[in-house]
């Protein structure tokens, strides 16, 4: 939001000069005003320091702002003051530019989703219903049901995280442990295994390979998973894993078919909602090509049996459309679908555990194994 220099007189006649940060001359004027300045001379400056960038907000912040605002529009505040008394309790400056943003194209006569989509820090999703409570008027009951969904996306993310937490922990550690041992200990005790001259067991000639290897290659090899890792954070891309296959298409279609739910409760239309919530699919062209089906004429549950979701889906989506209750028939099977996911998550986790304590376990053990029994065999010799 831009600065403004100003010259006026203040109650008692004494001359004023400063700053006033404002979105046109004219609200500065009346911001001076309402602290009883009256007002000389008024001009643009430059914005003091630094420009504070505007960033996509997170979910949680999605969800903060939705309820919020919510919230004050509910209690009869207007919604620029709303934004001005939620933009000062907030401590992030990069979410207080966000504020800002939003805040200065409502006071500049832009309706509240054109400002939520030019400030760049809302999903398109939160803009989107907002512009058809607009429309129709609901918007404190649009923004409620924006504020469900992220957090449903919230905890879902949450809860993937917790899931894989201890499984890359003991993949950092057994590796770290691993690599420490074939990098320093190993070959401290090769060389002792080379003056014997003494035949070595195939564990322990495999062993003294993989350590001359992690010598020679480990350096590399690690520079090429990192940037492999990093390339694919820049893209957005992630490993594929064959056993979370089934866990992700369940989460997935939960996802989308509550999101699809929200914006249909919201107004938005099937058509459109389908085309919104695709941006939630890894494979979105399956609901944009829904979305083309319903737009020909097609029933829902038409369009995605032609594109080969499941029966049980299918069904539940015809009943409802055939009753009347497409949202909550999509509701429904979001909802079995996230506790058929939980419940895989959970199983999965427990199982993720022991697998992994136990191939740490065979790792160290193969190790210890290989340097022991080249020992053994010089005691026999000795004897």
């Amino acid at each position: 939001m831009p600065y403004f220099n100003y010259t006026g007189y203040d109650p008692e006649g004494k001359l004023k000069k400063g700053v006033v940060e404002a979105s046109s001359s004219t609200q500065a004027i009346d911001r001076l005003t309402e602290k009883a300045i009256i007002v000389v001379d008024v001009a643009q400056a430059s914005e003091k320091g630094k420009s504070r960038k505007v960033v996509p907000l997170s979910l949680e912040g999605h969800i903060m702002f939705c309820r919020s605002i919510a919230s004050y529009l509910r209690s009869g505040l207007p919604l620029a003051e709303a934004l001005k008394v939620l933009g000062k309790q907030t401590i992030d400056k990069r979410v207080g530019a966000a504020y800002s943003s939003v805040l200065e194209g409502i006071e500049g006569g832009k309706k509240f989703h054109m400002a939520l989509s030019e400030s760049g820090a809302f999903k398109e999703t939160l803009w989107r219903i907002v512009e058809s409570g607009e429309q129709s008027g609901s918007l404190i009951q649009g923004l409620e049901q924006a504020a469900n969904q992220f957090k449903l996306e919230d905890r879902l993310l949450k809860r993937i995280k917790k899931a894989l937490t201890y499984p890359i922990a003991m993949v950092i550690i057994g590796t770290g442990v691993v690599a420490f041992l074939l990098s320093y200990v190993v070959p401290k005790i090769s060389v002792l295994f080379d003056e014997v001259g003494q035949a070595l067991p195939l564990p322990t000639r495999i062993l003294i390979a993989l350590s001359d290897f992690v010598a020679n290659w480990g350096l590399t090899v690690l520079l090429i998973v990192v940037l492999t890792l990093y390339i694919m954070k820049r893209r957005k891309k992630r490993f594929p894993l064959p056993f979370m296959k089934g866990l992700r298409g369940r989460l997935t279609l939960s996802l989308v078919m509550t999101h699809i739910a929200t914006l249909l409760n919201s107004g938005i239309p099937l058509v459109q909602a389908l085309k919104m919530a695709s941006v939630m699919d890894p494979n979105p062209a399956r609901w944009i090509e829904a979305s083309d089906l319903v737009k020909a004429g097609h029933r829902l549950d038409r369009a995605l049996e032609k594109l080969g979701f499941t029966e049980d889906v299918i069904y539940v989506i015809r009943v409802g459309e055939m009753g009347g209750e497409l949202t909550t028939s999509l509701l429904n099977v979001g909802e079995t679908n996230w506790e058929i996911a939980e419940s895989q998550m959970d199983r999965l986790a427990t199982l993720i555990e022991p697998v992994m304590t136990l191939a740490l376990g065979f790792s160290v053990g193969f190790i210890v194994i290989a340097i022991l029994l080249p020992v053994f065999n010089l005691s026999g010799l000795v004897k």
